[in-house]
């Protein structure tokens, strides 16, 4: 038997147009791999279980001038056209720019305008490792969090001090704002940004159709549920990022704590900001984690719910159940592979 996810009939999807920016000196894989995930996700997935195929990312490769450019190591990747070329774009992706930092504005001097230009067009904008200190340089970066590789979160932030720099997470997301830490992190931006834009089932079956390891994407601090923050109170967005990073452990009396608030004022404001308590907003990310957990076998329930702060699993599966509509079990056997 097939495994058990997305066998209805669904209404076709509008494809997702990806364009991703060849740089020199690029680390070849940060932009292979993302042009894997992005071509074969409801294509791969599809063949492998027997379903039919529904293609949802158009992908395009560009340099900035069109030609063929030089690669970390002796590999030449040729562009399917330059920058200028680019007349549709959803998700504009920066791979690696190689390991020059001072200079990237300079060897990507182009890249700069049509970035903004993109950026007021609507497009989200993902970079990952040093990509991201090129997007850091274009000033879209100011004010916002990024992620990096560790070893040049200190040069970069020193560079773009701006900028809010998380190197301690492993994919971040902030106003259509997308970066992956170091290279390998390529893949676990991708499989996020199929998920933002195509649903958490499509991206898991991509994930195990090119047997890609999810649980690093899915954990990703600000990745287990996206970080809401259009309410503009300072005070409760300082509470959320902690609940994020603390959510299997955190009280929301030291979220409180944290946004500076007493216990009665936060909960008012955050209310206000989010549209949930701050105990609904606490459960719904220990959910969230919870469900990604469950989608692999290796944990048990009782294990899960430990994972995510519920000693009593009784009461994690009440909780469970009123945010995910089902029990924990039935969750898990949508993901189950049948023998």
């Amino acid at each position: 038997m097939k495994w058990q996810i997305g066998q209805c009939a669904a209404v076709k999807q509008p494809m997702i147009d990806v364009t991703i920016y060849f740089p020199q000196g690029m680390f070849s894989s940060t932009a292979i791999g993302p042009m894997e995930v992005f071509r074969h996700s409801g294509s791969l997935w599809n063949l492998c279980s027997g379903t039919a195929v529904e293609t949802r990312f158009q992908v395009t490769t560009v340099s900035m001038d069109g030609r063929a450019v030089e690669c970390d190591g002796p590999l030449r990747i040729e562009p399917m056209g330059s920058i200028h070329d680019v007349s549709k774009a959803d998700v504009i992706l920066i791979p690696s720019t190689g390991l020059g930092l001072e200079d990237v504005v300079e060897r990507n001097r182009d890249v700069v305008p049509w970035l903004h230009r993109w950026r007021e067009r609507g497009a989200a904008i993902a970079s990952v490792c040093s990509g991201v200190g090129l997007v850091a340089a274009t000033g879209l970066l100011d004010g916002r969090r990024a992620t990096t590789h560790w070893g040049l979160a200190a040069k970069l932030r020193t560079l773009y001090p701006r900028v809010l720099w998380m190197p301690e997470y492993m994919v971040t997301e902030d106003d259509n704002l997308f970066c992956g830490g170091g290279v390998h992190a390529s893949l676990d931006l991708s499989l996020y940004l199929v998920e933002r834009f195509c649903g958490h089932e499509i991206a898991l079956q991509s994930a195990r159709a090119m047997s890609i390891e999810t649980r690093r994407a899915w954990q990703a601090g600000f990745a287990i549920a996206p970080l809401k923050l259009e309410h503009g109170d300072a005070g409760v967005q300082r509470a959320q990022e902690w609940m994020h990073s603390h959510f299997h452990h955190g009280s929301t009396v030291e979220a409180a704590h944290h946004a500076g608030m007493s216990e009665r004022n936060f909960a008012r404001r955050f209310k206000q900001a989010t549209g949930d308590s701050p105990l609904e907003y606490q459960q719904k990310l220990r959910v969230a984690a919870a469900k990604r957990l469950l989608e692999n076998p290796s944990q048990t329930i009782e294990e899960v719910s430990q994972a995510v702060g519920y000693g009593d699993v009784a009461f994690f599966r009440t909780v469970f159940q009123r945010h995910a509509g089902c029990s924990p079990a039935a969750y898990r056997r949508r993901f189950d592979i049948a023998s």
